[in-house]
Order: C-alpha cells, then structure tokens, then sequence
C-alpha cells in the first residue's frame, strides 16, 4: 500500500511539461516522461503483487469484515490500474482507495483499527460507487447511437 501511495504521489507531483512549455529541453522532458512511466509501471507491479499474494495474508485477518475489506480493496486496485483511465487519475483513485484500508490495516491501524472501521469501510464504498459511475459514464458515452 505504501508503494501505491508514494508512486501515485509522485504520479501526480511530477507532471509531464507541455510541449510548447518554454525552459525544457527534450532531454529533461524525456527525464520526466520515463520518471513517470516507472511510477506507472510501479503501480501496475504492486497492484499485481497483492492479487497474486492476497490468500497469503487475507485469511490470517481475524474477522470477515477485515478479510472482505482487504480482497474488495486488492481486486479494485487492481482494476484502476488495468483501466483505460489516465494516469493522473488512476493516482488518484488509487490514493482514494488506499487511504481508508490504510488506516485499518497500516501504521498503527490495529490500535485504531476497530473505532476506524465504519467510517474507512464507507470511504472505500464511495470511492468504488466513484469507479463505478465513471465507468458507466464511459460507457454510455462510447456505446454506438442507435
């Protein structure tokens, strides 16, 4: 989770010049261009890793609750990253994302943990309804008139 918040950070800290922006050279736009791409491909890795790793950890969580939590989290990760979304905003979801489980989970989550439960549960429902909506917005927009 810390490396989807720090690449997308970087994602969205870090934006690609535009082309007739004046004091950039090609050789720092490429810089930037590559710097972004690993932070991309950074997330695509860590996204990946926790599907192919999440039965290793998920059943050790001690309540449904939790184990629901972090396999909803892991396959909607997932999902923003193998989307057709940008990548400014893939960064974004995914922060929306991580945020809530991270606080249950994460830096000192289990001591917080239960009192955080209900509200970080609703913020990740809200940002998957976000997804969702987007998405059908996609959708109808790209589906053929008839």
């Amino acid at each position: 989770m810390l490396r989807i918040v720090s690449a997308g950070a970087r994602l969205r800290a870090v934006q690609e010049p535009a082309a007739d922006a004046l004091g950039w050279t090609q050789e720092m736009r490429a810089c930037v261009r590559a710097g972004r791409t690993r932070w991309v491909k950074q997330l695509d890795e860590a996204t990946e890793w926790m599907v192919d790793n999440v039965e290793t950890c998920a059943p050790t969580w001690p309540s449904a609750v939790l184990r629901e939590m972090i396999g909803t989290y892991v396959a909607h990760a997932r999902a923003v990253v193998i989307s057709e979304r940008g990548d400014n905003r893939k960064a974004e979801l995914l922060t929306e994302l991580t945020d809530p489980v991270w606080a249950v989970f994460g830096s000192r989550g289990w001591q917080r943990g239960p009192r955080l439960l209900p509200r970080s549960a609703q913020r990740l429902e809200a940002t998957i309804a976000t997804m969702a909506a987007e998405t059908d917005r996609q959708l109808a927009a790209s589906a053929p008139a008839s």
